[in-house]
């Protein structure tokens, strides 16, 4: 019996940004990285194909990350998946978030927030711990 591939799912409004941590990921090892362009549609993807990795960003059309990652944490299917989330946040207005942030926000917290712009090499770190690879 082979082992399945990994699967991660990249929610970003950004499609630059999908193509950078897509790349990122698949030099890590031989994963199926899958895409939605919004909060509403990377819910449903999560839902229906329950990636072992969920790399999300904050701003988003539709349903921000904050909001996604709250309601990927209600649903049984997809409360276990590790998420890392995305921001460019702290570039633009100055203020900054944590997983320290998200606990006390949500009463739960992201393996990872990652400032944009990210570093593929903590992004890449982020993920094999993630994915255990």
């Amino acid at each position: 019996m082979t082992d399945r591939k990994k699967v991660v799912l990249i929610v970003d409004d950004d499609p630059d940004w999908i193509e950078f941590t897509k790349i990122v990921l698949l030099k890590i090892g031989d994963l199926s990285v899958i895409s939605a362009h919004n909060g509403e549609i990377g819910l449903e993807k999560a839902a229906a194909e329950v990636p072992d990795l969920i790399i999300l960003d904050v701003m988003m059309p539709k349903k921000d990350g904050f909001n996604v990652f709250y309601e990927l944490r209600a649903n049984p299917k997809t409360k276990e998946i590790p998420v890392i989330m995305l921001t460019g946040v702290s570039e633009k207005s100055g203020i900054k978030f944590s997983e320290k942030d998200m606990k006390e926000f949500i009463g739960e917290k992201p393996l990872e927030f990652i400032d944009k712009p990210v570093d593929p090499q903590k992004l890449e770190e982020a993920a094999k711990k993630a994915l255990k690879i």
